[in-house]
């Protein structure tokens, strides 16, 4: 089980280090073959997503910060299967498998994020007493 794990996290780190890098070198050739593509790209939105990406998997491929790192991948990797699934329908397979990788890597990892969930639901708590108390005094 440890051998899947640490497969899963390193090769979803290199797949996404490899694209989120390839945003901004262009080493791996792309081609636009939907025009709803061509204004996204130009709205710049995907630099963004490819920087988060290759800082996300920076942290996955160091083994550090994994609830950060899941964290600030899981709107990416969102962003990936969902414009595959809806726009470009070649992509589908290697987003599938990125989506499984982070699954596999989540799973791993529910200790640390449920510690992670626990602190906010107790930050939210507090704050709802916090803003009953003002209501009530008002």
């Amino acid at each position: 089980m440890k051998i899947l794990i640490t497969t899963s996290r390193v090769l979803l780190g290199l797949i996404l280090k490899v694209f989120g890098l390839n945003g901004f070198l262009h080493f791996v050739p792309t081609a636009v073959a939907n025009p709803l593509i061509g204004p996204l790209f130009a709205s710049h939105y995907p630099r963004v997503v490819f920087a988060v990406a290759a800082i996300g998997s920076t942290f996955l491929l160091v083994n550090r910060y994994m609830p950060v790192a899941l964290t600030l991948l899981s709107p990416v990797i969102a962003n990936i299967v969902l414009l595959h699934l809806f726009n470009t329908l070649t992509g589908v397979p290697i987003a599938l498998l990125v989506a499984l990788l982070w699954l596999v890597v989540l799973i791993s990892e529910r200790s640390a994020l449920q510690e992670f969930v626990t602190n906010a639901r107790k930050r939210i708590s507090a704050f709802r007493l916090d803003s009953n108390i003002l209501q009530e005094e008002n």
